[in-house]
């Protein structure tokens, strides 16, 4: 389906047998206490995936958004929370990639399976316009700073070791981006993560309170450049990423549905709910909706590795298109199964839950369709 070579495959069997093995086992009790899949996660960075788009000379599987993909939808289809997580931290770790010599000890800790990153760039003040932090470093001389940010709902708050955040440059010339370890000085947590959706990401408020920083230490990319490593490292990841899982939720969505319909029917009548043509149709809409996504989610992969120019434009649309996808494909699946799909044995109504998060998750299905409206028509991105 993605296109693979025999090594990638190995790879994808790996993730697959974690998600079958570990993720699946979980995935209730994870949602049901909104609790942080630390059993998944762990088995993750046994397996080595949390390092898969880490080069091998940094002992990572070198690969790139691809297999990265292709490995979130099997998360995806198991458990959502776990995709988001693992997700969240190969968009951080594509930001310490940037600059691989200053962070190599976190990216070899993490190609390990001991390093867990994520991203904090939404802030209170601009909301899930992440890309126009409010906050700004203060200079304390000699190369150094001092952050103090209130952020928005950072996945894996508690549990990541490595936070790539943002925050105006102290001399105004733009956003810059730095990484923050956990235990530094001034940075705290608030607050636990209770959701409708994806109730298993840890996610939480995070306070910067004069974070002192070093530049040549913590710095990615240059000062006031900061939107070149969140819009183009950061973001496509995210991205392509987020696709993946909007892929998974439809495809676990489609398989229950399948499972149940065929197995399940009328006793008094000795037929079963697959007799029904209403409900045959639904499930080949569903087969119908989710093959497509998978199909753009590959497509744009293919237009990114070529450099294709329009590249950009199909990145952003990904999210809103699958996001989309899962919301309809997870909708028909509640109305195929019935009574059966509210229940919590089929795992449906997570899958319908998780399925809404992408609507709001920044940027937004209605920001990202902006986006694309503004490149169709030769509008710049922000103005």
């Amino acid at each position: 389906m993605y296109q693979l070579n025999e090594d990638q495959l190995k790879i994808l069997a790996k993730a697959r047998e974690v998600a079958s093995a570990v993720v699946a086992q979980y995935a209730a009790d994870v949602d049901e206490k909104s609790r942080f899949p630390r059993e998944s996660i762990d088995a993750l960075g046994a397996a080595g995936l949390l390092g898969v788009i880490i080069p091998t000379e940094l002992g990572g599987l070198g690969q790139g958004p691809r297999v990265a993909a292709a490995v979130v939808e099997e998360l995806a289809q198991q458990d959502a929370s776990t995709a988001m997580i693992y997700m969240m931290h190969l968009a951080g770790i594509s930001c310490l990639l940037n600059d691989a010599g200053k962070f190599e000890p976190q990216l070899r800790a993490a190609a390990a399976g001991k390093h867990l990153s994520t991203l904090a760039f939404s802030e209170k003040g601009s909301r899930s316009q992440f890309w126009a932090p409010v906050s700004k470093a203060t200079s304390t001389g000699a190369g150094s700073v001092s952050l103090s940010a209130e952020k928005s709902w950072v996945t894996s708050a508690i549990e990541a070791d490595s936070i790539v955040a943002s925050c105006n440059a102290a001399d105004g010339s733009g956003a810059s981006v730095f990484v923050l370890l956990r235990g530094d000085a001034g940075l705290s947590v608030a607050g636990q993560w209770s959701s409708l959706c994806m109730r298993g990401n840890n996610s939480a408020p995070m306070s910067l309170k004069d974070v002192p920083l070093t530049l040549s230490e913590r710095l990615v990319g240059e000062d006031g450049k900061g939107a070149d490593i969140m819009l183009g490292k950061a973001l496509p990841i995210f991205q392509i990423c987020q696709g993946a899982i909007g892929v998974g939720l439809a495809e676990a969505a489609f398989r229950a549905t399948q499972a149940h319909i065929t197995a399940k029917g009328f006793e008094h009548t000795g037929t079963k709910l697959s007799d029904l043509p209403n409900l045959r149709a639904q499930l080949a809409q569903m087969r119908l909706e989710t093959d497509k996504a998978r199909a753009y989610l590959v497509a744009t992969l293919s237009k990114v590795e070529a450099g294709e120019a329009d590249a950009m434009l199909h990145v952003l649309a990904l999210k809103a298109s699958s996001g989309e996808t899962a919301v309809t494909v997870t909708d028909l699946a509640m109305r195929s199964c019935g009574g059966a799909a509210f229940s919590k044995h089929l795992g449906l109504e997570r899958n319908f839950r998780d399925a809404r998060a992408a609507i709001v998750m920044a940027p937004t299905t209605d920001h990202l369709r902006e986006f694309v409206g503004r490149i169709l028509v030769g509008l710049p991105l922000f103005g």
